[in-house]
């Protein structure tokens, strides 16, 4: 018996180096206190009046990242900070009946026979760039990005 579990461990081990792409996108979890001053800051000053539920750390594009997630009012509301203490991008849920009515209809036909789970508005560099939903369709969940007009955005590729 220790035989069979120690091959499996030897194999799962030698495996890890193997997919260094997976590692490098991985998000780390940090304290405050872990954070670059001006990061620091940014973060105390954009989460005030919101419960903090969490800080990572990941290198996108060879920059490193800190995402501060918060929830205010009952919704989630996510900010990506540059390590110049710098907002990136924020995503903030939102309710569907608060959507501009053709991005509305272009999530309802993509959605469609399944339903929308989740919408978030995604702000870069502070004007608002596209909206994200997460529907979900014959038992799967996916991703769906729409521009501001309600054109439907091409998929991301890492």
């Amino acid at each position: 018996m220790r035989k069979t579990l120690l091959v499996p461990c030897l194999l799962g081990v030698s495996l890890l180096p193997a997919s260094p792409q997976g590692a490098q996108a991985k998000e780390q979890r940090v304290t405050m206190d872990s954070l670059p001053a001006a990061v620091r800051n940014t973060a105390t000053e954009q989460s005030k009046g919101a419960t903090m539920r969490g800080i990572s750390t990941e290198t996108e594009h060879g920059k490193t990242l800190y995402e501060v997630e918060l929830t205010v009012n009952g919704h989630t509301r996510d900010v990506l900070i540059a390590a110049d203490g710098s907002v990136s991008e924020v995503e903030e849920e939102i309710a569907v009946a608060s959507l501009p009515a053709p991005v509305k209809v272009t999530l309802e036909q993509e959605a469609a026979p399944g339903k929308i789970v989740k919408v978030e508005a995604v702000t870069k560099g502070g004007k608002l760039a596209f909206y994200e939903a997460l529907v979900q369709k014959d038992g799967k969940k996916t991703d769906v990005s729409v521009g501001p007009d309600g054109k439907l955005m091409p998929k991301e590729r890492d």
